[in-house]
């Protein structure tokens, strides 16, 4: 049996980033990137108006006001996406849209609701505005060669705009994980069909399904094997021809139908580990094949699996995309005592809330690992090493985020 620290440093040392591929921009969103990407031009490309109104030489119209306005020639009305064709002359003035460029000559952009307006020979300026006002100059937000995107980040809307403003239609990204889910044994049903006998529905699949799905990971292989070696042998091993990562949930503790370990050695999987001292979730299993291939082998009960997915295969996914691990643990105050175990290191899953600018956190009130209802609610993992006394309301304790949770 190990401790919780070494299983989390085994799974990081024995997780390599996955290869990259290139996805046109309209498909990248969520993707991790390979590589860090740099403006190939400034922003703006161009000097540009970044108001309609009128462009003119503020020496022209610096006296301006509505007891002395100053009227001014309009030379041409330059619109968003044309270039100027004459330059701006002592007395004269062009007309201009947002965006478009600024015309040769020109330094500053009136309002148009300082002017008697568009559709004539000639405006009137009513109110002058600062010298350079309301332009945008050339690389004034970007500087050409300036880093845009760094390597190893998530590819979120703000940043897939930026790079389509200049102009970026392929990105190198790493491959997302192939994941495939196999849950085990003979007493689960699928929602929709009868329960024979003592069977229970199978909420680990779909349970495992959306944890992956809130990953932006969408499972490629979803199979239920029952408790017999041989079926057990070939799904797992079909399984394994189709994915990086294989999940399974049941079959792996010291039951006279808990197969999965012993299935998994036959095919050649390498074990890292198998038992923390954690609850729940104590049977963990974990391992790789000779091609790299990541196998998580988690517990039947329901809490224990999303426990163990949580503490340990959401870093896994992580690195294989080739994230560079920031912490999702974090320490908030115990608005209730925290029931420790004396001999294990103890998750429950909680809620995590924000009042007065600190974070609060308390577990669920049902606490084994078989009563999946705890899960209502939480948005955390509430974690504590072994003690022999009960952590009390006011201590700090540490908390990890559930894949899907948000701080309320």
């Amino acid at each position: 049996m190990i401790t919780v620290e070494a299983a989390r440093t085994l799974v990081q040392q024995s997780i390599q980033p996955l290869g990259t591929e290139q996805l046109p921009i309209a498909e990248a969103f969520g993707r991790i990137t390979a590589e860090a990407i740099h403006a190939p031009f400034a922003l703006p490309r161009f000097t540009n108006a970044a108001m309609d109104g009128f462009a003119v030489r503020w020496d022209d119209i610096a006296q301006a006001s509505d007891a002395t306005p100053i009227t001014l020639t309009v030379q041409e009305m330059i619109a968003a996406g044309s270039e100027p064709t004459v330059a701006i002359s002592q007395g004269c003035c062009s007309a201009i849209m947002t965006g478009a460029p600024m015309p040769q000559g020109a330094d500053t952009v009136v309002p148009f609701e300082q002017t008697s307006g568009f559709g004539s020979n000639s405006v009137t300026i009513f109110k002058a505005p600062k010298r350079q006002a309301n332009v945008r100059y050339a690389g004034e937000e970007v500087a050409a060669n300036e880093l845009l995107v760094e390597n190893g980040v998530a590819l979120n809307p703000a940043a897939l705009s930026v790079l389509a403003s200049f102009g970026v239609a392929q990105l190198k990204v790493r491959r997302q994980p192939r994941i495939a889910i196999i849950t085990v044994g003979d007493e689960v049903q699928l929602p929709g069909k009868p329960l024979i006998g003592a069977q229970i529905y199978n909420c680990n699949r779909f349970m495992l399904d959306a944890a992956c799905r809130s990953l932006g990971i969408i499972p490629t292989f979803i199979h239920h094997a029952p408790d017999n070696r041989e079926v057990l042998r070939h799904s797992l091993g079909m399984a394994l021809t189709m994915c990086d990562m294989l999940l399974t949930a049941g079959g792996i503790s010291t039951g006279e139908f808990d197969f999965v370990q012993s299935e998994l050695t036959a095919l050649g999987i390498n074990k890292h580990f198998w038992s923390i001292a954690q609850k729940p979730g104590k049977p963990l299993y974990f391992g790789t094949s000779h091609e790299g291939k990541a196998v998580f082998a988690l517990p039947g009960n329901p809490i224990s699996a999303i426990v163990c997915f949580a503490a340990y295969v959401v870093d896994a996914l992580a690195l294989m995309q080739g994230k560079t691990l920031s912490t999702s643990r974090f320490t908030a105050t115990l608005a209730e005592p925290f029931p420790t175990d004396k001999k294990r290191y103890r998750f429950l899953p909680g809620m995590v809330w924000v009042d007065r600018g600190q974070l609060f956190c308390k577990a669920a009130s049902k606490i084994e690992s078989h009563m999946i209802t705890s899960l209502s609610g939480a948005n955390c993992l509430l974690e504590a090493e072994a003690a022999q006394y009960d952590r009390p309301a006011g201590e700090l304790i540490t908390c990890t985020m559930l894949p899907w949770g948000k701080v309320c």
